[in-house]
């Protein structure tokens, strides 16, 4: 007979079944696989005015936030194998 892993494998739901347990308040941590997380990182950049007003034409013409424009440029910049294609 095959040992039991001691490594805890997240529990499967549904997105629906999740949000209904965290608007309860209940516990969600066994659905969670944390070795998948990503740290997020908070900074802050100054940029000029005119380069504001650029990033909002654009995030317009895509149709998407200023900062998603900065995350995907600097992504694109950072690891050009990445691209993302328009």
């Amino acid at each position: 007979m095959k040992p039991k892993s001691k490594s805890k494998r997240a529990e499967r739901i549904t997105a629906a079944q999740f949000d209904r347990k965290f608007e309860r308040g209940e516990d969600i941590a066994p659905y969670l696989d944390l070795k998948k997380a990503i740290v997020v990182q908070r900074v802050n950049v100054d940029f000029p005015s005119w380069m504001v007003d650029m990033l909002d034409q654009e995030a317009v013409k895509l149709n998407v936030s200023r900062q998603a424009i900065i995350k995907m440029w600097i992504r694109e910049r950072l690891d050009p194998g990445h691209r993302i294609t328009r």
